[in-house]
């Protein structure tokens, strides 16, 4: 039979609502905590973003990181796909004056050629050919992805059917992509570094939220990976869940 505590943190876990991409809920108390990467995805978008006038931020969320960025070039769109967090964004952005288009055709963004000097992509699918038609000459693309590695754990520690769609996405492949339709890379960087949880809650509430991770999450199915994980975490005091990331700036030619 569980613990109490274990159906206290299956309860919030479950009960409380997700919306936009803003995990704050499990990061603010410090019950996930993410190691730091070796570089900092914000610090370069601000120093790209003083030089842009025209800027694309693709797959923004529920338009949060954006926001913070203000204040903002002179024109910004964004992009966003995932239908609960596009009314989110449009409520966060609009009133900075950013335009939020709905995302129906990823391979093609509705946006004339060469309409953006920058363009920022952070775990969002691009396609490398239509990137570099929207970019002006000399205009830059930077993007952090989430590489094929990417907690592959929760799947061994569950029991969940392993994920290999993405097992060749890594920087090397990325790289190559951009350098095969003419960009120049003036960086490329990747790491894995640790998730670190600390309550099972945490995990749910977190894997609730990224349902592409496990499409057929749920406590009922799941319980007993979940509560040998609620016993690790009792004994040892948190979990270490392995992520990947890589980061790309790459340059339009002239």
């Amino acid at each position: 039979m569980a613990d109490a505590s274990f159906l206290t943190f299956v309860s919030q876990g479950t009960e409380t609502d997700f919306s936009g991409w803003d995990f704050s809920y499990i990061t603010k108390t410090g019950r996930m905590v993410e190691a730091p990467l070796p570089w900092s995805y914000g610090s370069r978008v601000v120093d790209l973003m003083s030089k842009s006038n025209t800027l694309l931020d693709m797959g923004t969320g529920g338009g949060e990181f954006l926001a913070s960025l203000k204040p903002l070039p002179a024109t910004v769109h964004a992009t966003e796909g995932y239908a609960p967090n596009i009314d989110v964004a449009r409520k966060t952005l609009e009133p900075l004056g950013v335009r939020v288009a709905v995302l129906e055709n990823e391979d093609r963004l509705p946006y004339e050629d060469g309409t953006f000097d920058l363009i920022l992509n952070r775990h969002e699918y691009y396609h490398p050919e239509d990137v570099m038609r929207l970019l002006k000459p000399g205009g830059v693309f930077l993007t952090q992805q989430v590489g094929g590695e990417d907690n592959k754990k929760f799947h061994t520690l569950l029991g969940a059917p392993e994920k290999h769609t993405f097992d060749d996405w890594h920087l090397a492949n990325a790289r190559k992509q951009l350098h095969g339709v003419g960009f120049s890379i003036e960086k490329a960087e990747e790491a894995m570094v640790n998730q670190r949880f600390y309550d099972v809650g945490a995990i749910i509430y977190y894997l609730k939220a990224v349902a592409f991770e496990i499409p057929d999450f749920s406590v009922e199915r799941y319980r007993e990976g979940l509560e040998a994980i609620h016993s690790s975490i009792n004994a040892n005091g948190f979990i270490d869940i392995p992520s990947h990331r890589f980061l790309l700036q790459a340059r339009k030619p002239i």
